[in-house]
């Protein structure tokens, strides 16, 4: 099915993520997504994408 994209489960196992940032950070390193492409996958807006995927990498360099 087009527009289709798996996403594993282990992913969600990072506690410290919620679990759109987790979706997001796995969309643009693993799968080489853009922004655009990921919000549009996701119904939100690209800001939001872009929010999520910088609040994730704070979080990261946090630990």
């Amino acid at each position: 099915m087009e527009g289709t994209v798996l996403i594993p489960s282990g992913i969600f196992r990072q506690r410290d993520l919620s679990v759109l940032e987790a979706m997001v950070v796995y969309l643009k390193v693993e799968r080489g997504m853009t922004y655009h492409e990921i919000a549009a996958l996701l119904n939100r807006d690209d800001r939001t994408i872009w929010t999520c995927y910088n609040r994730a990498q704070k979080k990261r360099v946090q630990q």
